[in-house]
């Protein structure tokens, strides 16, 4: 991490501000689709968005080989992003690795968010499903790419230019590779605060989500239903923070 500013992006300095929201990004993700709630998000709060190495500023780097080199990855970046109190937040993917970092942070005694939120993510302690294994490896570029447009957010300017898509097809790719070493370490919960969002249309999600993520809450927990699906309405989300419990109730801390 020799750029920091390439690894924490902050779309919008907030010098005066109490509060961050950290974003870790979803499968096939980076950090453009966080950096619109720069203009959402409450007066004291900073939007902190992570930049998995292989994209973004970081796109001359590897890609992580594995699941534990990016939890490893994303764990520094979280702390070197958590200059004041924050809430830790994580969609889809990015929410399995927002729960496995806040575990990370926890055992090894670092600077805790004031919240965890996850959204669209089944409870890792299900385990790796093929119910969670999408897309998957075997799609073919034109079927990640429809999955991509669809529930992905990809832009059409990407989809216009041939180069921009066949990178958007190779950080997907390995997002998948990676995404598919995932283990839940049996017996792993968190002690903060922790908040659930999911779509009232997604099916990825099962019935019990809420009550298997409940049991991995050592502290308080709060489930919140949206309207949509995976990535719920596109108005939902451009307004995602509004909807975070944890960015109205958290205490500013010191």
């Amino acid at each position: 991490m020799d750029n920091i500013d390439n690894v924490v992006v902050r779309p919008r300095r907030k010098p005066e501000a109490t509060r961050s929201l950290v974003c870790l990004g979803f499968c096939g993700g980076g950090a453009g689709p966080y950096l619109p709630w720069a203009d959402v998000l409450p007066a004291d709060v900073e939007l902190a968005a992570i930049c998995y190495p292989g994209r973004d500023g970081r796109f001359l780097e590897d890609h992580a080989d594995d699941w534990q080199a990016l939890a490893a990855d994303a764990t520094s970046a979280v702390l070197a992003a958590a200059t004041r109190p924050y809430v830790l937040f994580g969609h889809s993917m990015g929410g399995w690795m927002a729960f496995d970092v806040a575990a990370r942070i926890e055992k090894a005694g670092g600077r805790l968010p004031d919240a965890l939120v996850v959204s669209s993510a089944n409870a890792p302690s299900r385990g790796l499903t093929p119910r969670d294994m999408f897309p998957a490896q075997s799609d073919t570029d034109a079927g990640l790419l429809s999955w991509m447009t669809v529930n992905g957010l990809l832009a059409d300017y990407v989809l216009g230019n041939e180069e921009l898509r066949e990178m958007a097809l190779e950080l997907m790719r390995a997002d998948i590779r990676v995404r598919d070493t995932f283990a839940y370490a049996d017996g792993t919960t968190v002690g903060v605060p922790l908040q659930v969002l999911t779509g009232a249309d997604d099916d990825v999600i099962v019935a019990d989500t809420a009550a298997q993520w409940r049991a991995l809450a050592g502290g308080e927990y709060r489930h919140v239903e949206l309207p949509g699906g995976h990535f719920y309405t596109e108005e939902v989300w451009r307004s995602l923070p509004r909807f975070i419990p944890a960015l109205e109730s958290v205490p500013a801390g010191v």
